[in-house]
């Protein structure tokens, strides 16, 4: 099976963490009468989900009559198999995942979008510097081979020509670039950046969203079949989110500190997951979310996935993005 592209760069969002139990998260159910719902999450436990877990630990969906249980991914927990056959009603993707998903059959539809620019981006050191795609040029940049389609977009869609730019394969950490064996890193802007950060290395990060890289990423996915035998519970789930969301943005520390609290044993440190939570808020939140609120999508922010999709070999058309639920959540 060929490796997912972003693989690497999950792996390293485990450290210390391998021992972690993959199985779902969640307290019993406070009332007999709550409906069970499995939340399949797209990897390790962290503030990545921050909003989640406030979620959860404010009894925002037991109060919409739901007993939520958040499952980890992992290496070997996949996102789209458990949602496929049931055994999760929601999961946490991205886009191009899901598009190659419904390529092989998949009845999946998105159904809200969290982060609305793609975490993907460029990182260099702040003494060297790429702040724009044509600084690309000439430049060593450290990356997984898997990845080179994400490259070869974002330089289609900025007229450079990709051969003049040396691929050089790494494994996902930052020390070849602090080390000078590389002039810069595609990775995502809340990982290896922030590592660095809180390493003292002084460093800079290019989003590659900000040029016209448009793939949505943790975008909440479920079946056609859910959306039509499950849809209030489909309704009162991303009901929750948007409230956990919402009190994400308000204090991200205090969501980092209660992502330790409830994962003591996924060996996280408080000050990458502040860091890490700070960085998520201009990619989760925007003016399109500041007028319709956490999750949306327009025609025009999928128009530009369509076309961007299609650069990496996934040719998928509108209706794979279902509006209607976050149309009833916010009435």
């Amino acid at each position: 099976m060929k490796q997912p592209a972003h693989l690497t760069r999950r792996f390293f969002l485990q450290t210390g963490a391998a021992g972690f139990a993959a199985s779902a998260y969640g307290l019993p159910a406070l009332a007999a009468n709550l409906q069970p719902l499995n939340f399949q999450l797209s990897w390790l436990h962290s503030v990545q989900f921050g909003g989640s877990y406030i979620a959860k630990n404010k009894g925002y969906w037991s109060d919409l009559g739901l007993d939520v249980s958040l499952a980890q991914g992992g290496p070997n927990a996949p996102v789209e198999p458990p949602v496929v056959s049931g055994t999760a009603m929601v999961g946490i993707s991205a886009a191009d995942y899901t598009a190659a998903a419904v390529a092989q059959g998949a009845p999946f539809k998105i159904i809200a979008v969290a982060m609305q620019k793609n975490p993907f981006a460029i990182a260099s050191l702040a003494a060297n510097p790429v702040n724009e795609p044509a600084d690309l040029v000439g430049k060593k940049i450290g990356m997984a081979v898997a990845n080179t389609p994400v490259l070869q977009a974002l330089c289609t869609l900025n007229g450079i020509d990709i051969d003049q730019i040396e691929i050089i394969p790494t494994q996902y950490d930052p020390a070849p670039l602090v080390s000078g064996q590389v002039d810069c890193l595609l990775c995502w802007e809340t990982d290896l950046p922030v590592a660095m950060t809180v390493r003292g290395v002084d460093n800079t990060t290019m989003l590659m969203a900000d040029y016209g890289y448009a793939v949505h990423s943790q975008t909440y996915i479920a079946t056609e079949d859910s959306l039509a035998q499950r849809r209030a519970e489909l309704v009162s789930l991303l009901k929750g989110e948007v409230m956990g969301w919402n009190d994400y943005h308000k204090d991200t520390d205090a969501a980092a500190q209660l992502t330790l609290e409830m994962f003591p044993d996924a060996g996280l440190d408080l000050a990458a997951q502040k860091l890490q939570a700070a960085r998520q808020v201009p990619l989760m939140f925007s003016n399109l979310t500041a007028e319709f609120g956490f999750g949306w999508f327009t025609d025009e922010t999928v128009a530009a996935n369509v076309e961007t999709l299609a650069l990496l070999g996934r040719n998928v058309t509108p209706d794979l993005w279902d509006r209607s639920l976050l149309e009833e959540v916010y009435g």
